[in-house]
């Protein structure tokens, strides 16, 4: 039965919601009506087929269902909640090889060998070369002179940087990791004018990209993260292909996300001017959690149950796909204190931005924020008066809340 608290046919997937805007208000409504709803859905419209999927919007429901892998998979039908209609089957499973699409304890032995590049040793060696990358790119975008986009002159540029320093990846290369991680989470936006087609090879791209690094490493080893990974695959490390697809993910959920969250972090200061001289005045470090907590840049996971269960009331079937929405768990008055304002000082701030905990808790969220500090610090030292120039246009999406275009000027 579709959800009374919901408009006829209201589905929180639609690309077209996502890009107009987030849907606080349905999910402010589902959280108090009916906080587990059946969105029915065409069989097919998003890849799979069946029927519809259970919208998830409580703060505690949304962790209950990260923390319990053994009920609710990543594997079966990948984390993605909805892909383009004509996608084929075999190409959804393809996407298990990615550790956001695998379960225990296949994922936990990835994710042992991963983390090695992300202890906080890794992430304080990345910090000053960082920091300098940071003040280099708000210089660049400063001498741009006039109206500039935020997001292709500032918020796209140090993401990427970061996670090719982290494994290595050449300056002349970094154009192309962008370029194609672009085009593979872009083929719900038309002005892309990229097929599910263009965004298969962009992953393909990838993937050979880092598998020819890995290549390279075990032949002759260096004193670096990828050699870490990948050397000596017979002692815990992983193999090329492993490694492959974890950069695939690191594209996106290290470049794209980022790059997000500070886009709306930005939007959000120059909307809460208060906010924003604050954090010049004082510059507290509880921002960057509070940005996160702002932007959701996934707006929704999915997993799918492994067995009968309840969850929130509901009875939730073996086989049933389950949609974690963040963005309404992030505004849960249940949790936040006046979830709906802009507060760079809350603390503690228990958001899900980078996940509700459990085995894919995000593995870079210290790298990530450390970007954030970086890039806004840049940002009030040297674009003190920075202005909007011009609305936001949002990223057509079913899944993240991006934003493609951000005018602003130095002031």
């Amino acid at each position: 039965m579709p959800c009374p608290a919901l408009p006829d046919g209201f589905d929180f997937t639609d690309p077209d919601l996502l890009h107009h805007r987030v849907p606080l208000p349905e999910f402010a409504a589902l959280r108090r009506a009916e906080p587990v709803c059946w969105i029915p859905q065409p069989a097919g419209l998003a890849g799979f087929q069946d029927e519809g999927y259970w919208a998830v919007t409580r703060h505690a429901d949304v962790k209950y269902v990260s923390t319990h892998p053994e009920i609710f998979s990543s594997s079966l039908n990948t984390a993605i909640i909805r892909f383009n209609e004509h996608i084929e089957r075999d190409s959804i499973d393809a996407q298990r090889l990615i550790m956001l699409n695998m379960d225990p304890p296949e994922h936990t032995r990835v994710r042992q060998i991963v983390q090695r590049g992300f202890t906080p040793r890794s992430i304080r060696a990345l910090e000053e070369r960082l920091r300098a990358r940071a003040r280099a790119v708000v210089q660049g975008a400063l001498a741009h002179g006039g109206p500039f986009d935020f997001v292709t002159q500032v918020a796209c540029e140090l993401p990427l940087q970061a996670i090719a320093e982290l494994i290595g990846i050449p300056q002349d290369d970094r154009a192309k990791i962008f370029d194609w991680s672009n085009k593979m989470i872009a083929y719900d936006d038309p002005e892309y004018a990229v097929t599910e087609e263009v965004g298969a090879r962009s992953a393909t791209e990838i993937i050979a990209y880092a598998m020819n690094m890995a290549a390279d490493r075990k032949q002759c080893p260096a004193k670096d993260i990828v050699t870490t990974l990948v050397a000596a695959e017979d002692e815990g490390n992983l193999s090329s292909d492993e490694f492959g697809f974890f950069v695939l993910m690191l594209a996106v959920a290290g470049n794209e996300t980022t790059r997000n969250a500070i886009t709306h972090g930005m939007h959000a200061f120059l909307t809460h001017p208060g906010q924003w001289d604050l954090y010049k005045r004082e510059r507290p470090r509880t921002a960057a959690e509070e940005i996160v907590r702002w932007a959701t840049p996934v707006n929704a996971f999915q997993r799918t149950a492994t067995q009968d269960t309840e969850l929130g009331g509901k009875q939730i079937r073996k086989g049933d796909r389950v949609g974690l929405f963040y963005s309404s768990a992030n505004h849960d008055p249940e949790v936040f204190d006046h979830p709906d304002d802009f507060d760079i000082t809350r603390d503690p701030n228990p958001h899900l931005g980078f996940g509700g905990g459990g085995p894919h808790y995000c593995l870079g969220k210290s790298l990530a924020v450390l970007e954030i500090d970086l890039i806004f610090d840049a940002l009030a030292d040297a674009m003190p008066d920075i202005k909007p120039a011009g609305d936001p246009r949002r990223l057509r999406s079913a899944w993240i809340n991006g934003v493609k275009e951000l005018p602003v000027t130095a002031g």
